[in-house]
C-alpha cells in the first residue's frame, strides 16, 4: 500500500532538515573556533634552518591588556619599578620629562630551553630629531629590579641585553671633534644586542658599539603605526628581527649563532630619559615557547654541557679586543717613553766608549 505524505508531513520533514542543517552549521562554527583558537595559541612554522617549530604563548611571562597580572599583589606576574605607571592602553616605562627612570620585570623565572619574545612598543615625544632620549632596552637576566645607567637597569648585568637606542652619543661626539666619517655612521634609532657574563661594561658614551653582537637601524619614533619587535633564542642561536613599517613584516637585524643563554633568568623592560627625553610606552610582551625536534645526538651534547654562565663562542675573543682598545693610548706613551730612554742609553753609551778608546790612542801615541 504506498504511503501518502500530508502537508503536515512535509512541514515536519521541512523542519527536521532545517534543524539539522542548523545543527551541523552550529557544529561546524564550534569547531571553527576551536581551530582558530589552537592556530592563535599554537602556530607551527620553519626556521631560519630548514627545521619545523611549534609556538605556545606562555601566559604566565606575558604582559598584555588589560594588565591584570601587573602590580604589587600577590597574586601579580609583573613588578612596576620607578617611573613607570599602567594604563588602559600601555605601560609607560618613561614620560616625556626629564630625569625619569622606570621598568617592569618577571616574578617568575623562565626554564624554556627555546622561547620568542614579541614586543609591542611606541616610543614618541615633542622633541627634534637627535634630539630625544635615551630609548629602551629588553632584558633576559639573572638579575631583577636593579636600577641603573643602562636604559635603567644595572650596567654589569648577567645575561641578554636588546636596547632600541633613539640618541647617537657617538657620533655626537665624533662631530665635535671632527671625527666623523660615513664609514662609522650608525643611523639612529638603533636597536643592538650585548651578551653579558657580568664583567664587561656597556660604553654609554660609544652607544654599546665595543661590545655589541650585531645591529640594524629602525626609525621607530613617532610613527602612525603600530611597531614591534622579536627576539628568538632557539638551539643556542641569537636572532633579532623587526616590524616597523606598518606592512606586517618581519625584518631581519641580526643572527648570531653560538649564544649561551643559562635557564632561570628573569624577563624585564626599562627606559631612562635624561637632559633629552621621550615617551617609552610597552603595549605587550608576549612569550612563545618553542618545540623544535632535535636528533638524538643533539640531545646528549646539550644534556651534557650544562650552561651556567651567558657566553658567545667568539666573547672572549670580544674580550681582548675591548681591553686593547681601552689600553692602546697607555701602551703607546709608555712605547714611545721606552724608545725614548733606549736611545738615550744608547748614544750615552757610545759617548763613553768613543771617550776611553780616543783617551787610549792618545796614550799610545806619546
Amino acid at each position: 500500500m504506498a504511503t501518502t505524505m500530508t502537508d503536515g508531513d512535509l512541514v515536519w520533514e521541512s523542519s527536521g532538515f532545517v534543524s539539522s542543517v542548523i545543527c551541523c552549521r552550529g557544529m561546524f562554527t564550534h569547531t571553527h573556533w576551536i581551530l582558530l583558537f589552537l592556530l592563535i595559541t599554537a602556530r607551527q612554522c620553519w626556521g631560519d634552518e630548514g627545521y619545523e617549530m611549534e609556538e605556545f604563548l606562555k601566559r604566565e611571562y606575558s604582559l598584555m591588556k588589560p594588565y591584570q597580572g601587573l602590580g604589587s599583589s600577590s597574586s601579580s606576574h609583573w613588578d612596576l619599578m620607578g617611573t613607570a605607571m599602567i594604563t588602559t592602553d600601555h605601560v609607560r616605562l618613561t614620560p616625556d620629562l626629564q630625569s625619569r627612570q622606570g621598568a617592569v620585570w618577571s616574578r617568575i623565572p623562565c626554564y624554556l630551553r627555546d622561547w620568542e619574545l614579541h614586543v609591542h612598543f611606541k616610543i614618541h615625544g615633542q622633541g627634534k630629531k637627535n634630539l630625544n632620549g635615551d630609548g629602551l632596552a629588553l632584558w633576559y637576566t639573572k638579575e631583577r629590579m636593579q636600577t641603573g645607567p643602562v636604559f635603567g637597569n644595572m650596567n654589569l648585568f648577567t645575561g641578554l641585553g636588546v636596547f632600541v637606542d633613539t640618541y647617537p652619543n657617538e657620533e655626537k661626539h665624533q662631530e665635535a671633534q671632527k671625527k666623523y666619517t660615513l664609514h662609522t655612521q650608525r643611523i639612529f634609532p638603533y636597536v643592538s644586542a650585548m651578551v653579558n657574563n657580568g664583567s664587561l661594561s656597556y660604553d654609554h658614551e660609544r652607544d654599546g658599539r665595543p661590545t655589541e653582537l650585531g645591529g640594524c637601524t629602525a626609525i621607530v619614533r613617532n610613527l602612525n603605526h603600530d611597531t614591534f619587535l622579536l627576539i628568538r633564542y632557539a638551539r643556542r642561536r641569537l636572532t633579532v628581527m623587526i616590524n616597523i613599517e606598518g606592512k606586517q613584516e618581519w625584518r631581519d637585524c641580526l643572527d648570531v649563532p653560538g649564544v649561551r643563554l643559562p635557564q632561570g633568568y628573569f624577563f624585564g623592560a626599562s627606559s631612562i630619559t635624561g637632559d633629552l627625553t621621550d615617551n617609552h610606552d610597552l603595549i605587550s610582551l608576549k612569550l612563545y615557547q618553542l618545540t623544535i625536534p632535535r636528533s638524538e645526538q643533539q640531545e646528549e651534547e646539550e644534556e651534557q654541557e650544562e650552561i651556567t654562565i651567558p657566553s658567545v663562542d667568539n666573547m672572549e675573543l670580544l674580550n681582548v679586543e675591548i681591553q686593547d682598545e681601552g689600553t692602546s693610548g697607555v701602551t703607546l706613551f709608555f712605547t714611545v717613553l721606552f724608545s725614548l730612554l733606549g736611545i738615550f742609553v744608547l748614544v750615552v753609551v757610545g759617548l763613553v766608549l768613543y771617550s776611553r778608546w780616543k783617551e787610549n790612542s792618545r796614550k799610545r801615541f806619546y
